[in-house]
């Protein structure tokens, strides 16, 4: 016989059988070194929705990073390089869910002091009511309350972002002092009403619950 293979040979224009492809490893082997930018980001930001997810639902003390990795459909060694320790992944997911909560300074800084009070109320409150952006406030608060790694990450946000920046403007000796007093009379509000539903606040409308804490606000801003 001629020009015929062996029984289980390969065939005789291919590649041997369990070989490379034609072409070496390019074709079909996994791309080494760092991926694509846009890769990253978007692997980044999977990451982020998945751990929001996982805290959110679980709270930060039954939250690993093994399970926001299963969530996010990525190994957990690719948590650890975009994040490093589930406390980072935690400060990274809550600075994003609490972006609009942030902007709270603005409110001060947009307008005289004499008007300070109601209109950080009204922001705050307008922040609260939206069911968008409620849901992650509610867990960031959630696992504040209740995990003291989490309430170090929750205050070190606050500190630097939002109170410092509302004392800076206040010009006061006690300026500090006065905007976490402001804070903790909106914040504890915020937990009766949204976190533990006490009634009747849970159910106040919300223009009364701010004509109520508007001066109380105000007065610990700036009345002497």
């Amino acid at each position: 016989m001629n020009g015929g293979s062996s029984v289980g040979g390969p065939p005789a224009d291919g590649p041997p059988v369990g070989g490379p492809p034609a072409g070496g490893s390019g074709a079909t082997a996994r791309r080494r070194g760092r991926p694509p930018r846009t890769e990253s980001a978007d692997t980044r930001d999977r990451i982020l929705t998945a751990a929001r997810g996982e805290f959110s639902e679980h709270g930060y003390e039954k939250t690993s990073v093994r399970g926001i990795a299963k969530s996010a459909g990525v190994d957990p060694a690719l948590v650890h390089h975009y994040f490093g320790t589930k406390e980072q992944v935690f400060e990274a997911a809550i600075t994003q869910s609490f972006g609009p909560a942030l902007q709270a300074p603005k409110a001060v800084e947009e307008g005289p002091l004499d008007g300070v009070g109601e209109r950080l109320a009204r922001f705050f409150f307008g922040v609260w009511e939206n069911p968008a952006t409620r849901a992650p406030l509610l867990a960031v608060v959630r696992s504040a309350v209740t995990n003291e790694t989490a309430a170090a990450v929750f205050r070190r946000i606050i500190a630097t972002q939002v109170l410092r920046r509302i004392a800076v403007r206040l010009e006061l000796p006690d300026a500090e002092l006065r905007a976490e007093l402001a804070a903790a009379q909106l914040v504890g509000t915020a937990i009766l009403r949204y976190v533990i539903k006490v009634e009747p606040l849970a159910s106040a409308d919300p223009e009364q619950v701010i004509a109520r804490l508007a001066p109380v606000v105000q007065g610990h801003l700036t009345d002497p």
